[in-house]
C-alpha cells in the first residue's frame, strides 16, 4: 500500500494510497500540516489510513514544496501563500477524481487535518458539507484565534453550515492554541446543535501527532490514533 501519485488538474497532484484487497472502500482526504507532504503525512497519515482500510488521499495544495522546518521563514511565507478559496477548488477536484474511482464509495468521503490542515479541514467541512460527511481535526491553529499570526480569516462564522460530525485534537501543552480557543470553538459548535468530539491530551504540546519531529508524544500519538479510527469507522462505515 505505498503511497502513489497522480496528476489530476492543471498544477495539482494527489499522492494516494488504497487498501489491499478487493472492495469498493471510504476515503480519507488529508490536509497537510505546514512542512508539506513530507514523510509524516505519506507514511504516517496515508498509508496508515489505507492500512486501516480507507482509501486515503492527500492533495498536494503545496504545489512540491516541502519544508524541514530550519527554513521558519520560508515555511510561514508558503503557509501565508495558501488561499482558502483555492484549497476549495482543489478539494473539489479531489473529491470529483476519488467518485470516478471505483475502488471509492463516493458516498462516504472523509477529511483529516493537522495544525494548518487542521484549520483547512474545518473549513471544507463547513464549505463541502454535501461531499465530506466526517473530519477530524488536530491541533488546527487559526479556527478561532484571538489574532492569527498569519493572517488567517478565523472560521466560526462557517459553523452553522456544518452537516456532518466533526472530531477535534489538541495538546494540552500547545501554547499556540488556548484554552480559551477551546472554549469558543466548543461553545460554536454546542450553540449551533454540531455533533462532535473534543479531545485534550495532557502532557502533549503542538503537532504531537508528527513522529520525525521533537513535539512527537509516543503516549499521546498511542491514545488519539485508535480515537481517530473509531471515529472514521463510525462514521463512515455505517451501511
Amino acid at each position: 500500500m505505498a503511497t502513489q501519485r497522480q496528476t489530476i488538474g492543471v498544477g495539482l497532484d494527489v499522492f494516494y494510497a488504497k487498501p489491499e484487497g478487493e472492495g469498493r472502500f471510504p476515503a480519507i482526504i488529508l490536509f497537510t500540516e505546514g512542512l508539506g507532504l513530507n514523510e509524516d503525512m505519506l507514511v504516517g497519515v496515508v498509508e496508515r489510513l489505507a492500512g486501516a482500510g480507507y482509501f486515503a488521499c492527500a492533495p498536494d495544495i503545496f504545489h512540491g514544496d516541502v519544508f524541514d522546518g530550519t527554513d521558519r521563514d520560508a515555511m510561514i511565507a508558503k503557509i501565508r501563500s495558501i488561499n482558502d478559496d483555492q484549497v476549495l477548488d482543489e478539494t473539489r477536484q479531489t473529491i470529483g477524481w476519488l467518485r470516478a474511482r471505483p475502488e471509492v464509495r463516493g458516498d462516504r468521503i472523509g477529511g483529516i487535518g493537522f495544525c494548518m490542515g487542521g484549520r483547512l479541514a474545518f473549513l471544507a467541512h463547513s464549505a463541502l458539507c454535501d461531499d465530506i460527511g466526517a473530519s477530524a481535526c488536530y491541533y488546527g491553529g487559526g479556527i478561532a484565534p484571538d489574532q492569527d499570526l498569519v493572517g488567517r480569516k478565523p472560521l466560526l462564522d462557517r459553523v452553522p453550515a456544518m452537516k456532518g460530525p466533526i472530531y477535534l485534537g489538541y495538546g494540552a501543552e500547545d501554547g499556540g492554541i488556548t484554552p480559551a480557543e477551546h472554549a469558543r470553538i466548543v461553545a460554536a459548535l454546542s450553540a449551533a446543535k454540531k455533533r462532535f468530539e473534543f479531545q485534550l491530551f495532557p502532557g502533549a504540546g503542538h503537532a504531537f501527532l508528527s513522529e520525525s519531529r521533537p513535539s512527537y508524544n509516543a503516549n499521546a500519538a498511542a491514545e488519539a490514533w485508535p480515537l481517530t479510527l473509531a471515529f472514521f469507522d463510525r462514521y463512515l462505515r455505517r451501511p
